[in-house]
């Protein structure tokens, strides 16, 4: 049977970044020292649809919200993935070749922390309640819009008792996720988005260094059709709006890359 196209909504490209958060990591001795900063881990979703279209569209639209997004094609591949990385969400389809949804699901089910949201093309309550039986936590049928599956998505972490977002500082700087603010010594940073994300990027992981590649990447994302150069213009207007006493904080590693740094 033809399956509907999910309706690629763009409406999440206007959305501000918006970063879940779960496991704190302890950091080490020597960035003990140097920072004063909370560093976590971003939320991890799994992606499991044999088409591609739906898979690239929750893909891009997670991504820009802040979460690791990994993702499977088939049942079997989404068994081998979720051994290894332990994801925090699953978003599964039902209807799919080999081992469906409902088969990864009862399979799944063992870890109490895991969140798992079912997929259907069938608005049918057979199919849900059996879905729920299993050990989803919840239904979305398709088509659907992404605003509704990230809606689902906060809904389900604040069941988990998971914490979606905090405060970063490392030194004079500080981020506040839930307000989407910066300030600098406690003066308030007029940021453009792409300025707050990567702020928001280094914040993440201070003292670590990282290629213009990387950062076009991590923070323009995989899809975006740009060069390196775009990171350079974004660290100079970055670093214009920290001022004198915070520009030196972004520095540059000669012939790698850049990093937060004191």
């Amino acid at each position: 049977m033809a399956r509907r196209p999910v309706k690629l909504s763009q409406a999440f490209a206007k959305r501000p970044l918006w970063n879940p958060y779960l496991r704190l990591s302890k950091p080490s001795s020597a960035a003990s020292r140097l920072v004063d900063s909370v560093v976590r881990q971003p939320v991890r979703v799994l992606v499991v649809d044999d088409e591609q279209v739906i898979r690239q569209f929750v893909r891009t639209g997670l991504r820009y919200e802040g979460f690791e997004v990994h993702e499977a094609a088939d049942g079997r591949e989404a068994l081998r993935i979720a051994a290894h990385l332990k994801p925090d969400v699953v978003v599964l389809d039902v209807m799919m070749p080999g081992t469906d949804g409902h088969e990864v699901c009862l399979r799944l089910r063992g870890r109490s922390d895991l969140g798992i949201i079912m997929l259907t093309a069938k608005d049918e309550l057979r199919d849900r309640v059996e879905g729920l039986e299993l050990g989803a936590d919840d239904y979305l049928v398709k088509p659907f819009h992404f605003e509704e599956l990230l809606s689902r998505i906060h809904a389900l972490l604040r069941r988990l008792n998971r914490p979606q977002a905090g405060a970063l500082a490392f030194g004079p700087l500080a981020l506040d996720e839930a307000r989407h603010e910066a300030s600098m010594n406690g003066r308030a940073l007029d940021l453009t988005p792409r300025e707050y994300d990567l702020l928001h990027f280094l914040l993440r992981h201070p003292q670590q260094v990282f290629s213009r590649q990387v950062i076009l990447d991590r923070v323009w994302g995989p899809d975006f059709y740009g060069t390196e150069a775009n990171v350079n213009v974004c660290i100079a207007g970055l670093r214009a709006k920290l001022g004198p006493e915070g520009r030196d904080l972004v520095q540059t590693v000669r012939g790698v890359g850049f990093r937060l740094s004191q």
